[in-house]
C-alpha cells in the first residue's frame, strides 16, 4: 500500500506539473515566426516611429522580426479591426494610441469594442500638448487668453489635426472646463494646421509637443501653457494650463495590444521585454528625441489607462457633439 501511495503521489505531482511545463515550453517557443505590428497611420508619424523603435528592440530580444505594417484610415480603425479579426496567437499585434480611446465615442458604429476585443500588453510612451498662439494674438498667458475669449465669445477659433484628433479633443476639453466659446477648424493633419496658425488664419492650437517645439523655439509660435500637471524641461518657463483651469490635463500616448484570448504567456513575454526596453538608455533617449517620455505600465496598468481615457474622451466628444467625418 505504501508503494502504491508513493507511486500515486508521484504521478499526481507529475500531472500537476504538466500544464505549467507545457505553458513554459510554449512561452519559450514564442515567437516562432515573424510578428506583425499594425499601425493605423502612415509611415513617418510619431506613433509609427515609436512602433519601429520598440519593434526593433523586440526583434533583437526575441529573435524574430517584428514587422511594422501601416494600415492608415478611419482614424486608425482599419488597423484595429484587422487585429480584432486576427487569430489570437500573438503574431498580429496592434499599436494602440490615444486615437483608439477617442474613436470609441467619435464613431457611431464600429465593428468592434476596443475594451472588450483588444487585450492591452504594455504602454510605451506619452506626449504632452502645448497651447500655443500666433505671436500677433493679444494674449500672452492663459488668463489673458481666457479674458479675451470671454470678452469676444465665439470670435476665437482653434485649429486641430482633424476631427477626433488629440488636438481637437484637447481644445474641446479646454472649452468645457473653462466655459469659453471657440470655433473648431479641423485640418487634414498637424502640418497644414500649424501652417495656418503661423500665418495667422487661426488663433490657437493644442498641439502635440514634437510637431510644435521647433516653431516655438524659432519664435513662430507663442506657448501659453502645457497640458501636463507640472512644467516641462523643454519649456521650463511655460506654466501648466492646470494652474488656471484646475484639473486640465491631456496627453497622447501609445502602447501594444493583442486580440482577446491571446495566451497569457504571450502577453507576459512581450510586456516583460517592452518594460526592459523602456529602461534602456538608448531606447528612452530615442523616444525623448520625439518630444515624448517613456510610459512603462503593466498590462493591468495599461488596461486601466485605456479604460479611463475612453471614459474621459467619451464625455468630451459627447459635450462637443463631434462625429467622425
Amino acid at each position: 500500500m505504501k508503494l502504491f501511495r508513493r507511486q500515486f503521489l508521484h504521478l499526481a505531482a507529475g500531472a500537476a506539473a504538466l500544464p505549467a511545463a507545457s505553458r513554459f515550453g510554449w512561452a519559450q517557443a514564442y515567437p516562432a515566426r515573424p510578428v506583425r505590428l499594425m499601425v493605423g497611420f502612415a509611415a513617418g508619424q510619431a506613433i509609427d516611429i515609436v512602433a519601429r523603435i520598440i519593434g526593433q528592440w523586440l526583434s533583437e530580444r526575441l529573435g524574430q522580426q517584428f514587422v511594422i505594417e501601416n494600415r492608415p484610415g478611419a482614424g486608425g480603425n482599419i488597423a484595429t479591426e484587422m487585429v480584432v479579426r486576427a487569430p489570437p496567437d500573438g503574431y498580429t499585434l496592434l499599436v494602440i494610441g490615444a486615437n483608439n480611446a477617442i474613436n470609441a465615442t467619435l464613431y457611431e458604429k464600429l465593428n468592434f469594442n476596443l475594451l472588450r476585443d483588444i487585450v492591452p500588453i504594455a504602454s510605451v510612451y506619452r506626449v504632452p500638448q502645448v497651447m500655443e498662439v500666433n505671436p500677433s494674438f493679444p494674449a500672452r498667458s492663459v488668463p489673458e487668453f481666457l479674458a479675451y475669449a470671454k470678452a469676444n465669445p465665439g470670435a476665437v477659433n482653434f485649429a486641430s489635426a482633424g476631427t477626433g484628433s488629440v488636438a481637437h479633443v484637447s481644445g474641446e476639453l479646454f472649452k468645457m472646463m473653462s466655459g469659453i466659446k471657440m470655433q473648431h477648424v479641423p485640418y487634414r493633419g498637424a502640418a497644414p494646421a500649424l501652417t495656418d496658425l503661423i500665418g495667422g488664419q487661426v488663433h490657437v492650437m493644442f498641439d502635440n509637443m514634437p510637431s510644435s517645439i521647433e516653431h516655438i523655439r524659432a519664435g513662430r509660435l507663442r506657448p501659453l501653457g502645457v497640458s501636463t500637471p507640472t512644467r516641462l524641461d523643454v519649456l521650463p518657463d511655460v506654466p501648466p494650463i492646470a494652474e488656471f483651469v484646475p484639473g486640465y490635463q491631456t496627453e497622447a500616448w501609445a502602447g501594444l495590444g493583442a486580440p482577446k484570448d491571446t495566451p497569457a504567456e504571450v502577453i507576459e513575454t512581450i510586456s516583460r521585454e517592452v518594460q526592459l526596453g523602456l529602461k534602456d538608455a538608448k531606447l528612452s533617449a530615442r523616444i525623448a528625441e520625439l518630444g515624448g517620455a517613456v510610459l512603462s505600465l503593466s498590462p493591468a496598468g495599461f488596461a486601466k489607462l485605456l479604460a479611463d481615457e475612453t471614459e474621459k474622451w467619451g464625455q468630451v466628444v459627447r459635450y462637443a457633439g463631434a462625429r467622425a467625418e
